[in-house]
């Protein structure tokens, strides 16, 4: 069976899974309870494909169709729904795909989405120095994010961005039609 590449830039990207959220009756009122997730982690959330080629599928089994092959280890995905074995994952340009949990890794990545490289500055203020780029189209480390920037590692340089010039940090979730 041949294999599409989705995204000539980056020659294919998604994941995904399944939430059941619930909620409780508190005397008069209605309460909200957190999200029940098989894995017990929050939906959304990211994470970093483990490989250099995950297969990208339409439902939650290995017999549902492949629709691509990401080509990027390392890809930020947002999981927006959960089943036990799968991820129902969000990619960079809104694609929306089912990968298996073993292809995934709970580190942070980010990347910059645009071709046009981003500076990165010495300390999180828009004024501070510039300590480096990052290539446009590419993927960086994510050590954390505050008050709207986030520090960002790769090839032994560091900085900080503004969170809105890079995908993988913002906690929304990043495809609407991703539930």
């Amino acid at each position: 069976m041949p294999v599409k590449c989705k995204h000539r830039s980056l020659c294919g990207m998604a994941l995904g899974g399944l939430v059941a959220a619930t909620s409780l009756l508190a005397g008069p009122a209605l309460a909200q309870a957190p999200a029940t997730t098989p894995s017990g982690l929050p939906v959304p959330r990211y994470v970093v494909l483990k490989y250099g080629e995950v297969n990208a599928r339409q439902g939650p089994d290995e017999q549902h169709r492949l629709l691509w092959i990401y080509k990027v280890k390392g890809l930020p995905v947002q999981v927006v729904a959960e089943t036990r074995e799968w991820r129902r994952i969000c990619d960079p340009e809104g694609g929306l795909a089912w990968v298996h949990k073993r292809t995934t890794d709970g580190r942070r990545t980010a990347m910059r989405v645009q071709d046009s490289p981003l500076p990165l500055r010495a300390s999180p203020k828009a004024e501070s120095r510039i300590s480096a780029y990052l290539a446009g189209r590419s993927v960086a480390n994510l050590d954390k994010c505050e008050k709207g920037w986030c520090r960002l590692k790769a090839d032994g340089a560091s900085g900080w961005a503004p969170e809105d010039e890079i995908w993988g940090a913002k906690e929304a979730l990043q495809c609407p039609e991703g539930r």
